[in-house]
């Protein structure tokens, strides 16, 4: 059970815009979106910066690549709602589900190709404590994708960074729509809803 209620978004003015924007981009309004409504300056900078980070029209980095980074920096950092909703979003963005299932065995598998290796690799080294992030993984990075790719692949581990923190710390109940996609994809290699009921 969320440990802050989420709020309707209906009564707040300046909020009004937020519940359209939310049901185009995933056909409901999550609950930590929600929960950052009560202060709505706050819920209006993280859209304001997810649009910038996540929406394809600001970027080259594929947006099932930037679901998949958002999932295995989430996964790192523990978070299980984030990693419902990263999911979610994978498969609303047509990720095949063989690719969703192996995202763990990226090094290995023949699903991905060497420059997503070096991606999530770098996810994963972003989101660990301490950071693990190398010269010669950045290197790798480097050889497969330009700076401003760099910028888009950190900035999305950066903003599930936050959102882990936020949800992970308010135990955010997870929507019915994210929590059966992760059942179905990620469920049977251990995923579990957890705190987030």
């Amino acid at each position: 059970m969320s440990r802050l209620e989420p709020l309707s978004l209906d009564a707040i003015p300046e909020l009004q815009d937020l519940g359209i924007f939310y049901e185009q981009v995933f056909g409901f309004v999550p609950n930590g979106a929600r929960i950052m409504a009560y202060r709505p300056e706050i819920v209006l900078g993280y859209i304001h910066l997810r649009r910038a980070v996540m929406d394809p029209a600001h970027g080259t980095v594929p947006a099932e690549l930037k679901s998949l980074i958002g999932y295995v920096a989430s996964k790192t950092t523990g978070c299980r709602y984030c990693q419902a909703h990263t999911i979610y979003s994978a498969n609303e963005s047509d990720a095949a589900a063989a690719r969703v299932r192996a995202v763990w065995d990226y090094p290995h598998s023949d699903l991905f190709t060497q420059a997503e290796r070096a991606a999530l690799d770098f996810a994963v080294s972003v989101s660990s404590v301490p950071n693990g992030v190398t010269d010669k993984q950045f290197a790798e990075l480097r050889a497969h994708w330009d700076d401003g790719q760099i910028v888009e692949i950190l900035a999305v581990v950066s903003l599930y960074g936050f959102l882990n923190r936020w949800n992970d710390s308010l135990a955010t109940r997870l929507e019915d729509p994210s929590r059966e996609v992760a059942e179905r994809l990620i469920g049977p290699s251990g995923w579990e809803v957890g705190k987030h009921v």
